[in-house]
């Protein structure tokens, strides 16, 4: 068998979850789903409601944090960007993927089509979705060119959707990667593209369901094949994926986001938050070739929040002023602070030494405070990481600045019993 093959396979058997991969499946839900509706109203997100809107009329599916029922695609278009609009939703960091937004925006939408599901099937669809999303980027050896948490997302959540809709899913497979889009260009620029290319995944995950039930065909060897996804997209061999299918749980090792920013900013901001409020001289990281990609731009007055958040220096200054990073902050004023601006500019940002295009460790961080004293952290994981993991309090500040930021009036589901909110609607 190749190892597409093997993938398909894998996605069309049975699985019982074994009760730890479960309870993060459930636990990386709850998280996702209330980050979604802490994105409404969010930069760019009343936009692409307006768009979505007009895609076509329909009331099939919930819009996570508000009331409202569009068709499933256009539904899964908006939730997609309200989970990732914010930088804020769970990521599987060895593979550079937020796999639970493309697949949980997606799958959502097409259970609320079919009126709900039997919560066990809707676990196991997520988790083989996000396990594919996932593998998918850890069989990469090359650098990011595409926005993989899109390209990745796109096949992962469709193949979800297909198992809950009953579709052929090798067809399904290769309708989400004809329809597969999203480069880092918009990460360079820190442009609001960047959730619209997770939107954008959602929405043709579910159309690449709906088109494969209806008999319409895709390539078949969408992977693997002259022109796949591994000649084009991203350079690798899915057999180191597909060699553990089954053994390993993906979903286990994804990490959950403290702070609502870019990810490859929060092993230096968590070991900033103990000198919030103390002044600091001088902060020196040195860190991988990624980190610098993905979050070592330039501070400036005419930054929007998209940049902002994928701004270490400016988080930084953040970070030590209030001691958390709200969205709220993310005003003209505070972006163009004079202080704020004089505290980054004490951030410096250094090369390690790695090679490794996808590595966001080892990083070193080395803090100065006024007085001369010095303290240099090594940071071996990731606050949120499956080895650093939020503590209770941790998980409570989450909580807690996602209901703030959630509309009034939402679903309480969302933050009380996520699983029953994505599998029963009402």
């Amino acid at each position: 068998m190749t190892a597409t093959a093997d993938l398909l396979a894998f996605a069309a058997a049975d699985h019982i979850l074994p009760a730890a991969v479960r309870a993060d499946a459930v636990r990386l839900l709850g998280d996702t789903l209330m980050v979604g509706a802490a994105g409404v109203g969010a930069p760019g997100e009343p936009a692409i409601l307006t768009g979505a809107r007009g895609f076509g009329s329909g009331e099939e599916a919930r819009l996570l944090g508000t009331g409202e029922r569009l068709p499933a695609p256009s539904a899964g278009f908006v939730n997609g960007y309200r989970i990732h609009c914010l930088e804020w939703d769970a990521v599987h960091e060895p593979a550079v993927v937020h796999a639970m937004s493309v697949v949980t925006a997606a799958l959502g939408a097409a259970i609320d089509r079919r009126g709900g599901c039997d919560p066990e099937a809707a676990l196991t669809a997520l988790a083989i979705g996000v396990d594919v999303a996932s593998g998918l980027g850890l069989a990469a050896t090359s650098g990011l060119r595409f926005f993989r948490p899109a390209t990745a997302g796109v096949i992962g959540a469709a193949l979800a959707v297909a198992r809950i809709d009953g579709a052929p899913l090798d067809h399904a497979l290769g309708l989400a990667y004809s329809s597969a889009a999203g480069t880092m260009q918009a990460h360079i620029e820190g442009s609001i593209a960047l959730p619209f290319q997770v939107a954008n995944a959602a929405r043709a995950a579910v159309a690449a369901s709906d088109l494969a039930g209806a008999g319409f065909t895709g390539p078949l060897d969408a992977l693997e094949g002259p022109f796949g996804y591994f000649s084009l997209i991203d350079e690798g061999n899915l057999a180191t994926y597909t060699r553990d299918l089954g053994d390993v749980w993906r979903i286990a090792e994804i990490s959950t986001k403290p702070f609502p920013s870019g990810r490859a900013s929060h092993a230096a901001l968590g070991a900033l938050q103990p000198f919030a409020r103390q002044h600091v001289a001088e902060i020196t990281l040195a860190a991988p070739p990624l980190i610098h990609r993905l979050v070592g731009r330039p501070c400036t007055s005419e930054m929007s929040p998209a940049y902002a958040r994928l701004c270490l220096p400016f988080l930084a200054a953040l970070m030590l002023r209030d001691g958390r990073i709200d969205p709220r902050a993310f005003t003209p004023e505070t972006l163009g602070d004079a202080d704020l601006a004089a505290g980054s500019a004490r951030f410096s940002l250094i090369a390690d030494g790695s090679t490794d295009p996808n590595a966001l460790f080892p990083q070193k961080l080395t803090v100065t405070l006024g007085s001369g004293e010095r303290h240099v952290a090594e940071i071996p994981d990731t606050l949120g990481s499956p080895a650093a993991p939020l503590d209770p309090a941790q998980s409570l500040a989450k909580t807690s600045l996602a209901r703030d930021l959630a509309p009034v009036g939402c679903d309480s589901r969302l933050f009380s019993s996520p699983l029953a909110y994505f599998t029963e609607p009402q």
